[in-house]
């Protein structure tokens, strides 16, 4: 199995040169919604599908190489479940997210991280409004309730 270490190394190495729609690099995000995985108690397993989290949705990393990879089957179960499909509706989405045993944790963190006001802050107000949107409804969805989870 990979560990947490090798496992961070091949995410920044995947989502190298790769910035968020503020400019910065993405790879500040992966730590973050890692190290909020950490930090809401979530285990290994969580922590490494956090650093992995949007590799296959973004084609960082294929879904041939998950699925061959040194991971348990949990945290590429996980990676999976927070993979988006194209033209997916949302509630498909978080029903899969719901149905998947840790991913919920992994989502939680990650939508803090998006969600937060400074780091929306930086982008234009089009983009805030819709993203806020977004994110309010998709925590809806998930039934997470928006302040407590930041």
């Amino acid at each position: 199995m990979l560990t947490l270490a090798e496992v961070e190394a091949l995410a920044r190495a995947a989502h190298e040169g790769q910035t968020d729609k503020a400019g910065r690099p993405y790879t500040e995000h992966l730590r973050a919604v890692a190290e909020g995985v950490r930090s809401r108690g979530g285990d290994a397993e969580q922590i490494a599908a956090a650093w992995l989290h949007d590799a296959v949705e973004d084609d960082a990393l294929s879904e041939d190489w998950l699925r061959g990879a040194a991971l348990t089957d949990r945290t590429r179960a996980i990676v999976l479940a927070l993979t988006k499909r194209p033209g997916e509706p949302p509630e498909t989405y978080a029903s899969r997210i719901l149905a998947t045993p840790g991913a919920l944790l992994v989502k939680q963190s990650d939508l803090a991280h998006n969600a937060n006001p400074a780091r929306l802050a930086a982008l234009d107000a089009p983009t805030r409004t819709r993203l806020t949107e977004k994110y309010a409804r998709m925590h809806a969805l998930l039934g997470l309730t928006a302040p407590q989870d930041r």
